[in-house]
């Protein structure tokens, strides 16, 4: 995997933490996320529109930090961004955790196909 293309899936997930902490989570997960993506939450499994819902009604995210970003090249087209992530809410405990997302290059660019969250 060229640097180029490893940057932009970091960019990506920058990106959505981004998107979480603006309101904006519904506009960039329904161009990001494939049709068929599904997400890993702590508190179980989501089909992508489902996904899409609760982000978008969730409390926004005040701060956060991705640490120890890695891009996994794992051939085809498909690549894993694993980190952790200490992101923060107002009244909240704090919440750190494990991610992966897995995307998948397709002609529209990279698209998100399985993301999941480890406390």
């Amino acid at each position: 995997m060229r640097t180029q293309e490893a940057e932009q899936l970091v960019a990506l997930e920058r990106d959505g933490w981004e998107a979480l902490t603006r309101g904006r989570a519904r506009d960039f997960y329904d161009d990001v996320l494939a049709r068929e993506a599904v997400m890993v939450f702590p508190f179980g499994v989501m089909e992508r529109d489902d996904a899409i819902d609760g982000m978008a009604e969730s409390r926004r995210w005040q701060d956060y930090r991705l640490d120890d970003v890695t891009v996994h090249d794992v051939g085809a087209g498909i690549a894993v961004v694993s980190y952790r992530v200490h992101a923060e809410r107002d009244d909240e405990a704090p919440f750190d955790a494990m991610l992966a997302s897995t995307y998948v290059r397709s002609r529209g660019g990279w698209r998100m196909m399985l993301h999941q969250q480890s406390p």
